[in-house]
């Protein structure tokens, strides 16, 4: 009955019936894909790493199995992205929280606070005044402005993760990556994040593992979010109630108003943060990976349709439970297996009206960097890019019930990820927990950001749910961990198909639509509207 159903809504691609054996071939080869991506072999794939190269050869091995064709440089499937890369020396950095009197208390930098190598180069020295600025939020158009009548000018903001109940996750979301610029336009000289104990996702002792790795920014300037020597860093949570001593606040009563989305204070601190950062830095290139399969109609052939996923991981580093490898098996290998089969689906037809690029960027975990530089400079005409489906860190870790499509309140995206939903038997549901920020931290928002509408699609969760249950358990034990391997408990490759059928059917919907996916009038991202390219 599914099928039949399908066929009648979109004639173009029928997904197999779930259970059938074409279904358990299809996990198998995902499996198979995730196995190999997330292989020892491939040393947890870190940018520019010949782990990294033997995974994108793979990836390439598959694009001819499944009959794509080259859409990359000079007739290849890969874009080479140039980058540089950039490690903070902890050893040889130190830095002070100095009183109004002059004294100094230590803060241990690559223990009491990690200092941010992405983005781009690092200041070596810091001098300045630090002011709490709430959530660092602004936006007057709905209502909140943390930087109004706040002199920034020579001084350290100090923010906490989260937001007004009232604004838009996306939006919210959208000011993480807006926030540097504005508040160098406002004349600040660096940003210190603080999270409320309730936003962990990593607790600090694995993040100060993490810290000790590399990380990387565009080697074009003009594609950067961070302006040069802008100071980033973020506090332990567990050591930040000494920031406001002397302040007349405290963190712990801050984070319970943050965790209520209340609204906050804003206050000079009693200390000016001084220090000297050493890092080193080098540059290197790194490949996307980008395909198409043509569409079938003679004039909207020259339309795309993206599927995208990441290809890179965070390597190796530090032993945790006697291993070094950070495999990246869901993270992202789960998303690019699902891109592999939902290609191979589409190819084996009937094909939809518009084509369909299949792009597996690099360079998502230093900041969304692959897929930036794609959406800037893409090897086909920009203005042929209609929209953009992404998938990185599915989850299938229950059985599919919900979908959880980000971006889908911004365009008339949402409307196709609702119906096709619908007449599958799913339900798609808000984000359970906005204050992450995951709209911006996924490669759907580099499209975004070039004005091409995007969701990015995974499986779904409702809080106090088994699932949500499930997904926190993950994101604090395997989450950027040795132990997000291939021998992790608990992955239905059976399930994930199912995700697959639910994109394939949305794609195909996409892609045989009469008009192409348009933005809402209420959405920030609208492109301007006056013919001025965005």
């Amino acid at each position: 009955m599914l099928a039949c159903v399908l066929a009648l809504s979109f004639p173009a691609v029928v997904p197999a019936v779930p259970g059938t054996a074409r279904d358990a071939d299809r996990a198998v080869q995902w499996w198979d894909d995730v196995k190999e991506i997330g292989s020892d072999a491939n040393e947890g794939r870190a940018t520019g790493s010949a782990g990294h190269s033997r995974a994108a050869d793979y990836v390439e091995r598959r694009f001819r199995e499944i009959g794509l064709a080259p859409a990359g440089d000079a007739g290849s499937y890969r874009q080479a992205v140039p980058l540089e890369e950039q490690a903070i020396d902890y050893a040889a950095s130190r830095a002070w929280l100095v009183g109004r009197s002059g004294e100094k208390q230590q803060v241990v930098l690559g223990r009491d606070m990690i200092v941010s190598a992405s983005g781009g180069p690092r200041s070596s020295a810091v001098d300045a005044p630090l002011i709490f600025l709430g959530y660092g939020i602004h936006l007057p158009g709905f209502g909140h402005d943390d930087f109004a009548g706040v002199d920034l000018r020579g001084k350290i903001a100090v923010v906490i993760g989260g937001g007004p109940a009232g604004i838009p996750a996306p939006v919210k979301a959208n000011q993480r990556k807006e926030r540097t610029r504005l508040l160098e336009q406002a004349g600040a000289v660096g940003l210190i994040m603080l999270t409320p104990p309730k936003l962990i996702e990593i607790p600090w002792s694995r993040q100060l593992l993490l810290a000790r790795q590399s990380q990387m920014y565009l080697s074009q300037r003009s594609l950067r979010d961070m302006p040069d020597g802008f100071f980033l860093a973020s506090f332990d949570p567990g050591a930040t109630e000494k920031l406001f001593a002397g302040s007349g606040h405290d963190f712990a009563s801050l984070a319970a108003a943050a965790d209520a989305s209340a609204p906050l204070p804003r206050f000079e601190l009693a200390y000016t943060f001084k220090a000297d950062v050493a890092a080193q830095r080098r540059v290197l290139t790194s490949p996307n990976l980008v395909a198409v399969l043509a569409g079938s109609d003679p004039r909207l052939a020259a339309d795309h349709v993206v599927l995208s996923a990441h290809l890179d991981h965070v390597g190796i580093g530090p032993e945790i439970g006697g291993d070094a490898i950070y495999n990246g098996a869901i993270d992202d290998g789960s998303g690019v297996a699902s891109v592999l089969d939902i290609a191979a689906r589409l190819a084996a037809g009937p094909r939809p009206k518009r084509s369909i690029l299949v792009l597996i960027v690099t360079a998502e975990e230093p900041g969304l960097l692959g897929s930036t530089y794609f959406a800037q400079y893409p090897n086909v005409p920009r203005k042929t890019l209609v929209a953009n489906l992404n998938f990185d860190t599915l989850l299938p870790l229950w059985p599919l019930t919900e979908i959880l499509a980000q971006g889908d309140g911004e365009s008339s995206l949402g409307d196709n990820a609702r119906r096709v939903a619908a007449s599958q038997g799913l339900t798609l549901v808000p984000d359970p927990l906005p204050h992450r920020n995951s709209f911006v931290r996924t490669d759907q928002y580099s499209f975004v950001r070039a004005g091409i509408p995007a969701l990015a699609l995974k499986f779904g969760f409702t809080p106090g749910s088994e699932a949500f249950r499930l997904e926190q358990e993950w994101r604090a034990n395997r989450y950027h961990a040795p132990s997000d391997d291939v021998d992790q408990p608990g992955i239905m490759p059976a399930e994930a198909i199912r995700l697959d059928d639910y994109a394939i059917a949305l794609t195909a919907d996409i892609a045989n639509g009469k008009s192409r996916p348009a933005w809402r009038k209420t959405s920030i991202f609208a492109p301007p509207t006056d013919g001025r390219e965005r």
